[in-house]
C-alpha cells in the first residue's frame, strides 16, 4: 500500500431548519455519498428523500445549506415519507444522476424489548418501493449565483429547443427494469430475498462515464469477488415519462465486472481521469477496514473483466470506529475534490468528528502526488 500523509479535514456545515427527517435524525449522522461539482458539495442520506446542497465559503469549509426534495422532482412510488435510502449520486453532462439500494431491510432487535419480541423483530424483512429507484434530474450552472441548481424540465444550455427532462428507470412493485433482469443472473439471483446487511443485493456507489452507469455492490461478495455492474440508458424517456435499459452484453442490459477486493463490498465510485477510485468495506453490519482503491484505465475497458487484488491499487486506509465507538465513523461517500484529491463523508460520526449542532468533518486524501 501506497504511504500517504495523514488526512486533513474540512468542515461541512448544515442548516438547523432543513436537517432533521421526520424521525428527528440530523442529516450530518447519516451521510451515504458525496458528489462535487464545481462550488458545491452534494451530500445523500439513508434515511432521507431529499439531497443537499452545500456551498464552498470563503474560509475553505462548505455551508449555505439548501435541501432539494426529490418528490417535487419524481413520482417516488413509496409511501409518503418513505426514505429513498440513496447510496450512490453521480453527473453526467446536464444531468445528475441518483440511485436507491435497490435492497431489502431487515429490522433491528431493541433492546428495551423483551427477548421473544427481540425475536420478532429480527425475522422481520421488508422491501420498500423508494429503494429501488435510478433517476436522473437536470442539473445546470447558473451563472449569477455559481451554484448549480436541480430542475424538473428545463432547455438544454445552448440548444433550446432540447428540453432536459427528470426521469427514472421503469419500475414495478418493489423493483425496476434493472433488478428485475438481474433476478435472472447466474450469480446474483439469490442474493434478492436476502436484506442487504446480510450479504444480500445492496448497492452503494455510482459512476458515469459519458453514456455508461458503473453501479459499486456492496453485497454480494462471492468468495471475496465483488460486483460493479455496468449499465447504459437511453436518453430518451418513453411515453409515461420511463427510462430504460439498452441491451449491452451478450443481449443481457448489463455488464458485470467482478474485483477481488479480498472480501470487501463497494461503498462508492468515483471517475478521476481514466481511473476509477473505490471506496470498500465490510458487506455485513460489522467493524472492518475500509479501504481506497485505484482501478486503474478503467474507462478504456469494454468487456467484462475479472480484476484479481493485483490488478489494482491499494491506496489508503480509513480509519474507523473501534472499541467504545464500535459502529462509528464508518466512511460511506467518496467525492473527488479536486485533480488529486479525495474527499471522505462517514456515516454515524464520532462525537470527535462533529462540530457544534449541526457540522461534521469530512477527510481529504491525496492520491496523486
Amino acid at each position: 500500500m501506497k504511504k500517504l500523509s495523514m488526512p486533513a479535514t474540512i468542515k461541512l456545515q448544515f442548516d438547523a431548519s432543513q436537517s432533521f427527517n421526520s424521525g428527528g435524525d440530523h442529516v450530518r449522522d447519516g451521510l451515504s455519498t458525496v458528489l462535487r461539482t464545481g462550488n458545491n458539495l452534494w451530500t445523500g442520506c439513508d434515511e432521507r428523500t431529499t439531497i443537499e446542497r452545500l456551498t464552498l465559503q470563503a474560509d475553505g469549509s462548505f455551508g449555505d445549506h439548501q435541501s432539494f426534495e426529490l418528490s417535487n422532482y419524481l413520482h417516488l412510488p413509496g409511501k409518503e415519507g418513505e426514505e429513498i435510502d440513496i447510496e450512490g449520486m453521480a453527473v453526467s453532462g446536464n444531468y445528475l444522476w441518483v440511485i436507491g439500494s435497490h435492497s431489502l431491510k431487515r429490522k433491528k432487535p431493541r433492546k428495551c424489548d423483551s427477548v421473544p419480541d427481540q425475536m420478532k423483530r429480527l425475522a422481520k424483512v421488508k422491501a420498500e418501493a423508494n429503494r429501488y429507484m435510478l433517476v436522473r434530474v437536470p442539473i445546470l450552472l447558473e451563472e449569477q449565483t455559481g451554484n448549480y441548481k436541480l430542475h424538473k424540465e428545463c432547455p438544454a444550455p445552448g440548444a433550446p429547443e432540447t428540453i432536459l427532462r427528470a426521469a427514472q428507470l421503469s419500475s414495478g412493485k418493489n423493483s425496476n427494469e434493472l433488478t428485475e433482469a438481474l433476478q435472472q443472473d447466474e450469480h446474483l439471483e439469490h442474493y434478492f430475498r436476502i436484506p442487504g446487511k446480510d450479504n444480500g443485493f445492496d448497492i452503494e456507489g455510482l459512476t458515469v462515464v459519458d453514456k455508461r452507469l458503473f453501479i459499486g455492490l456492496r453485497g454480494p461478495v462471492l468468495r471475496g469477488w465483488s460486483v460493479v455492474l455496468e449499465i447504459e440508458v437511453d436518453e430518451m424517456e418513453d411515453k409515461e415519462g420511463y427510462l430504460h435499459l439498452k441491451p449491452i452484453a451478450h443481449g443481457r442490459p448489463y455488464k458485470k465486472h467482478f474485483l477481488h477486493l479480498k472480501g470487501k463490498g463497494i461503498r462508492e465510485l468515483r471517475l478521476l481521469g481514466d481511473d476509477i477510485y473505490l471506496l470498500a468495506g465490510p458487506t455485513m453490519d460489522l467493524d472492518g477496514k475500509i479501504v481506497i482503491y485505484r482501478w486503474p484505465d478503467a474507462i478504456n475497458h469494454h468487456t467484462e473483466v475479472m480484476l484479481r487484488s493485483s490488478d489494482l491499487e491499494r491506496l489508503h486506509e480509513i480509519s474507523h470506529g473501534t472499541g467504545a465507538e464500535s459502529g462509528k465513523d464508518k466512511a460511506e461517500g467518496l467525492a473527488v475534490f479536486d485533480e488529486s484529491t479525495l474527499l471522505v463523508v462517514f456515516d454515524s460520526p464520532t462525537d470527535g468528528r462533529k462540530v457544534g449542532e449541526h457540522a461534521v468533518l469530512g477527510d481529504l486524501i491525496k492520491v496523486i502526488e
